[in-house]
């Protein structure tokens, strides 16, 4: 009878016990009360909910539909490129370049560029094309997002800080020397990312790809096709592909771009909490000078609000330039802050609001951790790069 009893209860799901069944979600309303609390007490729990949906919604608008805008161009630039071979050519002409300095194959070089002229997750455009893909082990392939990453809106940034009428060096020399910086982050973030996948997924196993199919459905097609209808074709079906990386961004840069802006950015301009977009609680900022003792001998910036830059950084570079016009006005930047703030505005270019969408448009999310951790590296890098090498040069030839 004993024996019976057993065999009936040995397939029974264990009984949750009570601790187990309440203490999680008690746990998580609790530290979910607090984070709201702690934007409730400072800002007014109306003001900060109604901040929260504006912001939120003006990132869909403003950001996202633009993020969306430049991955159907570069999807479809993309595409041509791949169409009439000139990614299998960079490819071969710059592998002896790419492969020693970032440990990735010639191909990566054009993510390089898509970026720099565009945004981040313009490289995702180029991740969809199957005839990009097939150049990248497994392992290099999603090491893309921390490489495109870092190259992020360079020349918005690069021109911006070209702009700016600031003393105490050259201008065009220190925007020059934080690219330089970016670069050296971007090294340094690319290969600790791939340090991480490789554990993961092995250096043998390729990425998997489909035949590139461009609007010819075969090769006898293909050539069949005059050069009118290749063009069109693989322009519209790359920009198609843009289309579901812009769709599939749009909750990451919409959810993680809202926090960090509400802890990055401050109240209105007359010191009031109005429910507008794009308001905050200022926290990043004032943390960051609580540190600046070691901040200082690290980046060299000239003043403590300085700090605001990279800081902002962090959500979004194109705020991040913004501080720095209003720091120029008042006369408290020179030259060598602007390399650093270059380099650091490119490398890191908003990646806290768009790693975690990226790795979620290439299907694993599981490895954003590790790309975040790894830029955050990378951004520190290009700051002390770029602050070192100015100060090096300005030695040298006295600008």
């Amino acid at each position: 009878m004993k024996a019976k009893l057993k065999k009936n209860t040995e397939g029974a799901p264990a009984p949750v016990s009570k601790l187990k069944f309440w203490l999680p979600p008690l746990i998580f309303l609790a530290v979910f009360i607090a984070l709201m609390m702690l934007f409730a007490i400072p800002m007014g729990l109306s003001n900060a909910l109604s901040t929260i949906m504006n912001t939120a919604f003006a990132l869909l608008i403003d950001t996202c539909f633009y993020i969306m805008a430049i991955a159907v161009i570069m999807g479809a630039v993309a595409a041509l490129l791949t169409e009439f071979g000139v990614v299998a050519l960079l490819n071969h002409l710059l592998n002896p370049l790419m492969k020693p300095l970032y440990g990735l194959p010639g191909a990566a070089a054009l993510g390089i560029v898509t970026t720099y002229l565009s945004d981040n997750p313009a490289i995702l455009s180029l991740a969809e094309d199957s005839g990009f893909r097939k150049y990248f082990k497994k392992y290099q392939f999603y090491a893309l997002t921390n490489l495109g990453t870092a190259f992020g809106m360079g020349v918005i940034v690069s021109t911006f800080m070209l702009g700016l009428n600031v003393g105490g060096g050259n201008v065009v020399a220190a925007v020059l020397i934080g690219n330089l910086g970016a670069i050296i982050g971007s090294i340094v973030s690319t290969r600790l990312m791939l340090m991480q996948t490789k554990k993961i997924f092995g250096t043998e196993e390729y990425e998997e790809h489909e035949p590139v199919v461009t609007g010819a459905a075969s090769t006898g097609e293909k050539k069949q096709s005059s050069i009118g209808m290749r063009i069109l074709n693989a322009a519209l079906n790359g920009g198609k592909s843009g289309v579901d990386i812009g769709l599939a961004i749009i909750p990451g840069v919409v959810v993680v771009c809202t926090v960090v802006m509400l802890l990055t950015k401050g109240p209105s301009a007359d010191g009031s909490y109005t429910g507008a977009a794009f308001e905050g609680i200022n926290l990043l900022p004032r943390a960051a000078e609580k540190i600046n003792f070691l901040l200082q001998p690290l980046f060299g910036f000239a003043s403590s609000e300085s700090v605001a830059v990279p800081i902002t950084a962090l959500g979004s570079a194109g705020a991040a330039t913004g501080i720095v016009k209003e720091l120029s006005a008042a006369g408290l930047v020179n030259a060598h802050d602007i390399a650093v703030f270059t380099s650091m505005c490119m490398c890191w270019s908003g990646y806290l609001s768009t790693h975690a969408s990226m790795m979620q448009a290439l299907r694993r999310p599981e490895l954003t951790g590790k790309a975040i951790l790894s830029h955050t590296i990378g951004g520190l890098a290009a700051g002390i790069a770029a602050n070192w090498i100015f100060r090096l040069l300005g030695l040298l030839f006295n600008f």
